[in-house]
């Protein structure tokens, strides 16, 4: 198999983990999280916007978004880094590029820590997103520029032995789960 096939049979087999799992979901999925962010009070980070069955980190980033900036990715361009908008509960949201919400006043931001989702992750910090590069773009370019902690939210039921990975695949600082907290 090349690289791209085993990138796809990955993919395949953590949604349907991942789909599993949210259809079992518990509240206070995001608890973990939030003890997380609770040490990092004030400094700017980046959430996401939830779709389809991703494990939703909304009620974390509010809490987090009273102490100091929170934002949501923005895709620019197939190719491009993401950019970050403020984001605050309650704020007017559009449909964006590829159906995840964005604040419908931009104010772009530049965040600190970075809330990632993902498809599939392994205990040595290794991700496998979308496929579309934007979180390897985004946390190379932003990690040139000062240290960025890159945290994967993700369910337990995500996590996988071993990834299939490429040069390019930037690695997660810490992973937390509905469950707790993974550090490689």
């Amino acid at each position: 198999m090349t690289l791209a096939e085993q990138k796809d049979a990955a993919r395949k087999a953590a949604f349907a983990r991942r789909k599993q799992a949210f259809d079992m979901r518990a509240p206070g999925q995001a608890g973990a999280l939030s003890e997380v962010l609770a040490g990092y009070r004030g400094v700017p980070l980046a959430g996401y916007m939830p779709m389809r069955t991703e494990i939703d980190p909304l009620a974390a980033m509010a809490e987090a978004s009273a102490h100091g900036p929170v934002g949501v990715p923005v895709i620019r361009g197939a190719g491009q880094p993401l950019v970050f908008s403020l984001w605050e509960p309650d704020c007017d949201l559009a449909d964006g590029p590829f159906g995840a919400q964005v604040p419908v006043t931009e104010r772009l931001m530049v965040p600190e820590i970075l809330i990632i989702p993902l498809v599939a992750f392994t205990r040595k910090g290794d991700r496998l997103g979308y496929g579309g590069g934007f979180y390897d773009r985004t946390l190379e370019g932003l990690c040139e520029h000062r240290p960025t902690v890159a945290i994967g939210f993700a369910f337990a039921a995500q996590e996988a032995t071993d990834l299939p990975l490429e040069p390019t695949d930037q690695k997660l600082d810490m992973i937390v789960t509905e469950t707790g907290i993974v550090t490689p």
